[in-house]
């Protein structure tokens, strides 16, 4: 009896297993899922057995995977293997070489900047530097491929290299050790008069968190009380990033973001902790059509909790949110998950109707009115879904972060844009460090704000400019040259206070010029009037 009860016993597990995993066979093809992944698997193969030339079966592959992605939705992507490094070390803010940023210029390898903190600054390798040897080989004509293969690797390893200096006959040698190098995300941090800060972030890498924190820091001891946060054409990244630092600005307890996917796994919700210390800071946020993401969602909860103002034009409009899967080749897909939601309930992810393209420029070809728009009236005739701020003020969704004040960027004219584009601004500030490089840095010393106030470019560097681009394909348009002359002096400026100071050299002169900067710091009254509102809802 026993024996029979274990044989009907393995026999019954037999079937019910069976019949299980058939249950689990329909559940995971109820759409079709295993037959589809078996007509590529076909079709693959015999392309690979029966094609008139051979064929290169990853390449397929992968043009098949991002067709897939490019069906769902403009964020949902592929990305290579040969591409996954640059993107990782993009967010996580670091990678291993000798720490410069670089530029090839005329087949010369020019050091535009070292970076602050990395093995090149510590050895004294400056801004102007051109680096003509690299080990035994010359680096003239080499490609900007060659510079990441030959200057970065692992850290501890050794590299030597050839420097012309402008002033110095002699060459010089360095011999550099490779470090791990910041890949900074706050562009640049000072002060622009009494009492107001100015941080400019460029993204939202794991980093970013702690360099706001550090550059906020540095200005609230410095005697800031006015923050002017510049999140134009910050891309986006890490929305845990984005969440903490608004956790600094908003008291305990206010939502900042959710997320809502179709697997509830993907539900998530971010609430301040109190634990923010900027609490108090006047508060103005700059964003344009390029901001995206992570910089919404840093907007987005501080125009709907009242807290400051922004300022700019509206912005791109992406509300996914993205979770990376990587594959075992060493490649990787990203594929939206969530949306997310402003406090209020907004979903700032603008309409896609399958068109890429089209669906990229839209966010760039919007014809908005400059002016106040603290109650949002140029969104008034939208077909956008509408909501409200904790204060009361009406506010619109699904098309991005709409400014409390719409100001427009500075249109360059096409001569000037085919200028920077063809690098001419770089290469008229090379010939000026290289000419004038040592009196600059002994008339200046660290004294930038003199430099913006005092220095001036030239009639005869405005010659040098209109020598240089014609020399490289761009034929002098004098009306639109002299159209644009006040920016183009500003760019030649920038790039020669970059190659002094680096990125805070190069912010301080373009905003100068910078029209929506410039209404900002107007508006900081009346941010702090907004804020006041705010607080009374704590």
């Amino acid at each position: 009896m026993r024996k029979r009860f274990s044989l009907l016993t393995m026999l019954a597990l037999v079937i019910i297993s069976v019949l299980a995993g058939a249950q689990l066979n329909r559940l995971f093809s109820g759409d079709s899922i295993l037959p589809q992944v078996n007509k590529f698997n076909d079709v693959l193969s015999l392309t690979y057995k029966f094609y008139v030339d051979d064929v290169d079966t990853q390449k397929l592959t992968e043009s098949a995977i991002g067709g897939l992605l490019n069906q769902l939705d403009p964020h949902s992507v592929y990305i290579s293997a040969s591409a996954m490094q640059r993107v990782t070390e993009e967010f996580q803010g670091s990678f291993e070489g000798i720490g410069i940023e670089y530029q090839v210029l005329n087949d010369t390898l020019l050091v535009v900047a070292p970076i602050v903190g990395g093995p090149s600054e510590a050895l004294g390798i400056q801004s102007g530097d051109k680096i003509v040897r690299i080990n035994d080989s010359s680096s003239v004509g080499i490609t900007t491929e060659g510079v990441q293969k030959k200057l970065r690797g692992p850290k501890g390893t050794k590299v030597n290299v050839t420097i012309v200096r402008s002033g110095l006959k002699e060459l010089l040698e360095f011999e550099i050790t490779r470090d791990k190098i910041p890949i900074y995300t706050v562009d640049a941090s000072f002060m622009v008069q009494p009492g107001v800060g100015y941080v400019n972030v460029n993204r939202f890498s794991a980093t970013t968190h702690e360099e706001f924190l550090e550059a906020v820091s540095k200005l609230h001891a410095a005697g800031m009380k006015q923050l002017i946060l510049d999140l134009r054409t910050n891309a986006g990244g890490y929305l845990e990033q984005a969440y903490r630092m608004v956790d600094e600005l908003l008291p305990k307890g206010k939502k900042i973001v959710y997320t809502k996917g179709r697997r509830a796994e993907f539900d998530d919700e971010f609430v301040s902790t109190g634990a923010g210390k900027y609490q108090d800071l006047t508060l103005v946020i700059l964003v344009n059509n390029g901001s995206a993401s992570a910089s919404e969602i840093v907007a987005g909860a501080i125009q709907d909790w009242d807290r400051g103002l922004i300022v700019g034009e509206t912005s791109f409009g992406k509300g996914l949110v993205q979770r990376q899967f990587d594959l075992k080749d060493g490649s990787a897909f990203r594929l939206t998950t969530a949306r997310y939601y402003t406090p209020s309930g907004r979903l700032i992810q603008r309409p896609y109707d399958k068109d890429k393209e089209k669906y990229q420029m839209e966010a760039f070809n919007r014809e908005e009115a400059e002016g106040e728009n603290i109650t949002h009236e140029a969104e008034k005739d939208s077909s956008r879904p509408k909501f409200k701020t904790m204060g009361g003020r009406v506010v619109y969704g699904g098309g991005g972060i709409t400014p409390d004040y719409i100001v427009k960027s500075d249109r360059l004219n096409s001569y000037t844009v085919q200028l920077r584009s063809k690098q001419v601004f770089l290469q008229v500030a090379d010939r000026i460090l290289d000419r004038d490089g040592t009196e600059l840095r002994e008339t200046y010393g660290k004294d930038i704000a003199r430099f913006v106030r005092d220095f001036e470019i030239t009639e005869s560097m405005l010659g040098e400019i209109r020598d240089i681009a014609t020399a490289r394909g761009v034929p002098l348009n004098k009306e639109l040259f002299d159209k644009d002359v006040r920016y183009i002096k500003a760019y030649a400026k920038a790039y020669v206070g970059r190659g002094l100071w680096g990125n805070e050299g190069y912010a301080r002169v373009m905003l100068k010029e910078d029209s929506q900067f410039a209404k900002a710091l107007t508006l900081l009254p009346e941010a702090k009037k907004i804020a006041e509102t705010y607080t009374s809802l704590k």
